[in-house]
């Protein structure tokens, strides 16, 4: 049998091999891989002065083909089991039913590409005067009918609207802020309490801090000064108030 192919037509051996059983009108799942085979032989002998990298493609699956045709003429054989070996051509369906979806889908896509050529878009293109442009309102017309009845409805229906919103307990909260004290400002203060007081009780110290932060910055403050020995610090009995002395 003479057959004639044109390479550029096929992508490759599975689009060729799909051409084959399309044109033979062969069932895809029930290939007849004798006569399969021979046709594509015939195209393969015509590809001698093509470039060797597409030949190469070709001669792969027509190794696999004649592998396969060779399985499925030697009678065949059964296992420990008694069952017979599977169809070898089960692969090869495998793998062109997936070519021939995704061939299919790139057909959608190229209508699809074809399609989206033909929607033509256009700026606007309106004047600036008619942009400008307001429709006058004509307020008799607009207020035909309100009295001062109806606005006062809607007046107290708007406001009734507004005060809805307002959440009754959150509404309630006051704002928290973080309060920011640095213990070296506090470090400095205490100097100058003392550089003015020599000696002074803990408590008096405190009284003049406004929050609890500060009183606590202020301890700490304390203790930072007693250490590096700028302060020294004195108390009796426990429970009794902390005396802060000066040093020298």
């Amino acid at each position: 049998m003479d057959l004639e192919f044109k390479l550029q037509v096929f992508e490759g051996p599975l689009d060729l091999l799909l051409h084959l059983i399309d044109k033979n009108k062969i069932n895809i799942y029930d290939i007849p891989i004798v006569t399969i085979t021979d046709q594509y032989m015939e195209y393969v002998k015509q590809m001698d002065k093509q470039d060797l990298n597409i030949v190469s493609e070709f001669l792969v699956m027509a190794a696999t083909l004649l592998d396969i045709k060779a399985k499925m003429l030697l009678p065949k054989e059964k296992n420990n089991e008694d069952e017979e070996q599977g169809d070898p051509r089960v692969e090869l369906v495998a793998k062109l039913l997936e070519y021939k979806k995704y061939k299919y889908m790139s057909y959608e896509l190229k209508d699809r590409q074809i399609d989206a050529c033909k929607y033509m878009y256009k700026k606007p293109t309106i004047p600036d005067e008619v942009k400008k442009y307001e429709t006058p309102v004509d307020l008799d017309k607009l207020l035909n009918g309100i009295t001062l009845k109806k606005l006062n409805d809607i007046f107290k229906e708007v406001m009734k609207r507004q005060s809805d919103k307002i959440d009754p307990i959150r509404s309630k909260f006051g704002k928290i802020e973080k309060e920011e004290v640095s213990i070296e400002e506090k470090m400095d203060f205490v100097m100058e309490y003392m550089v003015e007081h020599k000696r002074c009780s803990f408590k008096n110290l405190l009284k003049s801090q406004c929050s609890k932060i500060q009183i606590i910055v202020t301890f700490l403050a304390v203790l930072e000064l007693m250490k590096t020995g700028k302060v020294n610090i004195m108390q009796e009995h426990i429970f009794d108030d902390i005396i802060i002395d000066a040093v020298a």
